[in-house]
């Protein structure tokens, strides 16, 4: 073989064999092993106590229920029943033992990140009713006149 066919063979096999000594480095030997073997995605057996110690930010419904079960009752029986109530309220991680109560988000904007009209049928979003945010009391907020735990009721 000619000089010029050598010179970038050599240099592809010295980038591979470069990166498989990088590779050998700073990948950890346990990472993507499973008990049956290689496992796709990035999961370490060396680190499964780590994240068992993981604060969980988000507790789910069924944390609140406990303390605000009028609030609870309400909203399940709403057009918000399937919307955890840490999407509007935030994580409960924080959540104090006593008051004052969580930060509340009642901006229009919030409420548009849902209610914004998307005609995507594919995606389910279009069954959420929209409204247009020019036309529709575009200097008030939604809360002003909807409830947010039961949207439709006593509109003022």
């Amino acid at each position: 073989m000619k000089n010029h066919v050598y010179r970038p063979l050599l240099v592809v096999i010295a980038v591979v064999v470069l990166i498989l000594a990088v590779r050998a480095i700073y990948v950890p030997d346990d990472f993507a092993i499973g008990d049956r073997g290689y496992m796709y995605g990035w999961h370490r057996q060396g680190n499964e106590v780590d994240w068992k110690n993981v604060k969980v930010k988000y507790l789910g419904r069924e944390y609140c229920q406990d303390c605000h079960t009028d609030r609870y009752t309400s909203i399940m029986a709403s057009a918000h029943q399937d919307i955890e109530c840490e999407n509007c309220h935030g994580p409960a991680v924080d959540h104090p033992d006593v008051r004052p109560a969580l930060a509340i988000d009642k901006s229009r904007a919030h409420c548009l990140r849902c209610h914004f009209p998307l005609p995507y049928a594919s995606s389910g979003r279009s069954k959420i009713p929209g409204i247009d945010p020019d036309e529709h009391n575009p200097d008030i907020a939604c809360a002003e006149c909807h409830n947010p735990h039961d949207p439709m009721e006593g509109l003022k």
